[in-house]
């Protein structure tokens, strides 16, 4: 059958491909292809291009260790990237066949991302960060002493970035020509994936406030920067769209902070908004926050969108009619895909692609002939070596929910031998688990464990009724759901009820260690950057003033018994579980404190445990961490449910 998928081999050998973005003529696909080099302990990304069918595939950057962001002009001449091959990130122009020199554009001593044409093609809009305190973009002195941090906004960090105080993400524009460039944003909140309106005049972007939580579109005037919100300021908005003739913006949003999204029309002329859809079961395409970008709509005419979206752990792509808010799926399956790019015609949608099957990869879908397909194959010869796991979908009832799990497995099990169970919690609370690769659950399952994945009330992409059951009740519910799953699973003639695990990460830290606190039936667990103690999360988390008041119900004086009811500090001193405590040291969404305080009480409670301390992990680092710090994650985890499980 092949060999386990090792540590190793799931960083250093799995290619990723993604980002790709369909020429307008619907002809050629773009996209990036990160790999990690073991030997240098570094990971890059590069272009690639290929037809539309995956034929004539050509690699189009060689220099450069960050090449992405390509975005294709509106008479598909001309490709448009960002690369920091000259020292610098900068924007680069490229001749769409791929012949010939890259010219650059401009740089910025920061990252740039998010470019977007003028539908005239004669400027570029993009992001980048912008300091008040910095505004020339100047080198510090590297015999300086680092500068005194004063602030006075609560949204003064954030993970995955670090120490921000009034420096924010902006909007520039810039000419294509001349590579002349002007900020057009001025608010000092993150302004992120603009939009152009089909008359050039104006840009929509999101606009985010309290660290992210909460979000409205921005409309930008790009003559002279003025601008008007939609949306309230503590709503949220997750992706948006022009209408064909401008008149309207069409986005998935809500007025409040509900974990799902629904859909809302805004017309320009009237500046009235008006609610398209009420509960939508599925969960349009956000994107992720510092990592991947939300997959915009595409309106077909002017009574009609496109749109990609999530429903019980699964890719679907459907319409929505922006007069009656129909929706309707006319694809879907066992995929998770990522954002989604179309031609000029909307014959073509083109995605990430990753399955449990297979990762990594590129999908296309062809409206015209109602198929889809995958056209990249850069992990195929990988995969037939070391081959994923099998699976199964499980569904339980309990109460009013129907609750979803997979159960992962080696993918040459022996009939008759029964095999150890780690159950492994998602975070959030308002993620989820489905029809993805997962790193950790591969690993897991094809080195002889079964992995059961659940989706206990609260996880996401089961509509907003489901999302907020967990909302007051951590540890209540929740935790029941899980230990459902896991005695109908452990009750199954393949399986060993007597060798259980648990792991998880965030929420799923959170949970790991509330259940070892609950029970002695696990074997072994190992918690990643957990929610541990409630109150000092509160007051340490970059979004701990906005999230655990939601969550929770108050702040800590205001649910001081809540708090303390629901902390699994609060329960540790009888945990005898054997342990292992993973974190990186500069986390801001669940600080490297929680870890600490973990497992100081695990120690003093005489329980065997492990801490691992990773620096400069954020709490992304499993996704963009060092490869040698991912792969070390990796080799802990597998490390210790063997020997203690």
């Amino acid at each position: 059958m092949g060999d386990p998928l090792s540590p190793r081999t799931l960083v250093y050998d799995v290619a990723t491909a993604g980002d790709p973005q369909i020429s307008p003529d619907g002809r050629r696909v773009v996209y990036t292809l990160a790999t990690a080099d073991a030997e240098a302990d570094s990971s890059s990304t590069h272009l690639w291009l290929c037809n539309i069918d995956g034929t004539d595939r050509t690699r189009l950057t060689w220099t450069g260790t960050r090449n992405s962001g390509a975005r294709w002009s509106p008479d598909g001449n001309t490709i448009a990237f960002v690369s920091d091959r000259a020292g610098k990130t900068g924007i680069f122009l490229m001749p769409a066949g791929g012949a010939g020199e890259a010219r650059e554009l401009l740089h910025h001593m920061y990252p740039i991302s998010d470019l977007a044409w003028s539908p005239d093609g004669a400027h570029l809009a993009y992001t980048v960060l912008f300091d008040p305190a910095n505004p020339d973009e100047k080198e510090p002195n590297p015999g300086a002493p680092a500068p005194v941090r004063v602030t006075r906004r609560l949204d003064y960090k954030q993970d995955n970035r670090g120490y921000l105080n009034d420096a924010r993400l902006h909007v520039w524009v810039a000419d294509v020509a001349t590579g002349e460039r002007r900020r057009v944003s001025s608010a000092l909140f993150d302004h992120t994936f603009p939009q152009w309106s089909p008359d050039g005049r104006f840009i929509a972007v999101k606009l985010a406030n309290n660290n992210g939580m909460c979000s409205q579109i921005i409309v930008l005037e790009v003559a002279n920067g003025e601008s008007y919100l939609i949306g309230p300021e503590t709503g949220v908005v997750g992706c948006w769209s022009w209408s064909p003739d401008g008149s309207r913006i069409l986005y998935a949003g809500d007025t409040a902070r509900t974990a799902q999204l629904d859909f809302f029309l805004y017309d320009v002329a009237a500046a009235t908004t008006r609610r398209l859809t009420d509960d939508l079961q599925v969960l349009p395409d956000a994107g992720f926050p510092t990592i991947s970008a939300p997959s915009q709509p595409a309106w077909l005419d002017d009574g009609q969108a496109l749109f990609h979206a999530f429903h019980a752990g699964a890719s679907a792509l459907a319409t929505i009619d922006t007069t009656s808010g129909a929706v309707e799926v006319f694809h879907g399956g066992p995929v998770l895909h990522a954002t989604a790019s179309y031609d000029a015609a909307r014959r073509y949608i083109v995605q990430g692609h990753s399955s449990l099957e297979d990762v990594g990869e590129i999908a296309i879908f062809d409206r015209t002939r109602g198929e889809g397909s995958v056209i990249t194959d850069h992990n195929a010869a990988l995969l037939e070596r070391h081959p994923m796991a099998r699976w199964e979908k499980i569904t339980i009832r309990r109460g009013n929910f129907d609750i979803d799990a997979w159960l992962l497995k080696p993918p040459d099990t022996v009939p008759g031998r029964r095999y150890p169970l780690i159950l492994d919690v998602h975070g959030g609370p308002h993620g989820y688990y489905g029809h993805g690769f997962n790193a950790i659950q591969q690993c897991l399952a094809t080195n002889g464990f079964y992995v059961l994945c659940t989706n206990p009330r609260g996880s996401g992409t089961y509509g907003r009724t489901f999302a907020q059951q967990v909302v007051r009740d951590w540890g209540g519910e929740d935790y029941q759901d899980l230990m459902a799953m896991v005695d109908v699973v452990a009750a199954r003639g393949d399986v060993d009820g007597e060798r259980l695990g648990i792991f998880g990460y965030s929420y799923g830290g959170y949970m790991t260690a509330w259940t070892i606190g609950q029970t002695d039936r696990f074997k072994a667990a190992v918690c990643g950057a957990p929610c541990f103690d409630l109150e000092s999360m509160w007051g340490t988390s970059d979004i701990g003033h906005i999230f655990c008041e939601e969550q929770y119900g108050g702040a800590p004086h205001e649910e001081t018994a809540w708090y303390a009811a629901h902390s699994p500090s609060t329960y540790a001193h009888r945990t005898r579980t054997p342990t292992l405590i993973f974190h990186g040291e500069v986390d801001d969404r669940c600080p490297i404190g929680q870890g600490e305080q973990m497992f100081v009480a695990l120690m003093k409670a005489g329980c065997e445990v492990e801490f691992a301390r990773y620096p400069g992990g954020s709490h992304l680092f499993l996704r963009v961490g060092p490869p040698a710090h991912r792969a070390d994650v990796l080799e802990r985890i597998l490390g210790w449910f063997e020997t203690h499980v």
